[in-house]
């Protein structure tokens, strides 16, 4: 069984707890957007950068016409 939610107001102590615990959260949560953020730009780098191992083979993308 579940108990009924306790619609009264909050302390001056128990906000100032309910506020320290979401900026630790908001601050977890800018972390690790930031850590994806550099995540993707350096993927991006390495994919715009990267050479071909090899070239395509001769005619390969050539469609003969008749």
């Amino acid at each position: 069984m579940t108990q009924p939610f306790d619609n009264r107001p909050l302390t001056a102590a128990e906000t100032d707890a309910l506020r320290a615990r979401q900026r630790e959260r908001n601050k977890v949560m800018g972390l690790i957007l930031g850590f994806l953020v550099i995540l993707f730009f350096a993927i991006s780098i390495v994919k715009i950068t990267a050479k071909p191992e090899h070239a395509p083979a001769e005619g390969a993308g050539q469609v003969e016409h008749s």
